[in-house]
């Protein structure tokens, strides 16, 4: 069964196109060490919450858009390799990530259901 890992967080407007870049850097890396899929989207209609949110939740401020991404893998054990690479990728820790990075979520999920 197929595993993903979810992000959300927020990322300044002024750097939409720097967090794109990035993004499809992480994306090939993603793809070439064995995910089936990587998703990114740039919040558009993100509601303001009162107990709970997507804006809550990566305390986003003005000036910043949520973002909500994904990436599929074959499995968590191709996903577990994949993230230890990726840690030890040189490449990837001389990334300057777009966005404040302590507020960013994240998480590994089985798939149960898809239709």
């Amino acid at each position: 069964m197929p595993y993903v890992d979810g992000f959300v967080c927020a990322v300044p407007v002024e750097n939409r196109q720097k967090y794109i870049d990035h993004a499809l850097f992480a994306a090939r890396k993603f793809k070439e060490l064995g995910a089936l899929q990587v998703v990114e989207c740039w919040g558009d209609d993100v509601p303001e919450g009162k107990l709970t949110s997507f804006r809550m939740a990566v305390k986003q401020e003005e000036g910043e858009a949520a973002i909500f991404s994904w990436v599929v893998w074959p499995s968590k054990e191709v996903r577990n390799a994949a993230w230890q690479k990726m840690m030890e990728d040189t490449e990837m820790a001389g990334m300057e990530m777009p966005f404040d990075g302590k507020r960013m979520i994240y998480g590994g999920f089985e798939q149960v259901v898809e239709v």
